[in-house]
């Protein structure tokens, strides 16, 4: 099983890499780490927070989309209706932006640490964005 360490705003996270159901997305993803980067609250979604990355692109697809991510169950969103980011749910989450519904791949789901991400996500919330960065285990 192919691990990653996600640190962000002193607490630090174990995910599994989804490449059975998600291959191109975290291949792509993988070539990219460590990988750091800005997590802000994503109000609109409910209880998630995310990476915004505009008109960046890793050359994927839709693989294992989903707009009702579990907490812990990170998604890639291409683009295309919308701008390519990465999102962090931590509660209950409908994946959306101001052009309304969207899926992600999930492509990374947290497997320790779940017990903090509530805290994250209010952390995010309440003091603003934080910095994040994906390792390989």
């Amino acid at each position: 099983m192919k691990k990653v360490r996600i640190t962000a705003a002193g607490y630090d996270f174990i995910a599994r890499a989804e490449d059975r159901v998600a291959p191109e997305t975290w291949k792509e993803f993988h070539k990219l780490m460590p990988y750091r980067a800005r997590l802000i609250h994503a109000r609109w979604s409910g209880e998630a927070c995310w990476i915004p990355l505009g008109d960046f692109t890793l050359n994927v697809g839709f693989e294992n989309p989903t707009s009702h991510p579990a907490p812990g169950e990170i998604l890639f969103h291409p683009g295309g209706v919308s701008e390519t980011e990465i999102l962090l749910p931590y509660g209950p989450t409908c994946f959306s932006s101001k052009v309304g519904q969207l899926a992600g791949n999930n492509f990374l789901t947290i497997i320790e640490g779940l017990e903090h991400l509530m805290d994250l996500g209010r952390t995010v919330l309440w003091e603003g964005a934080q910095n994040i960065l994906f390792e390989e285990l």
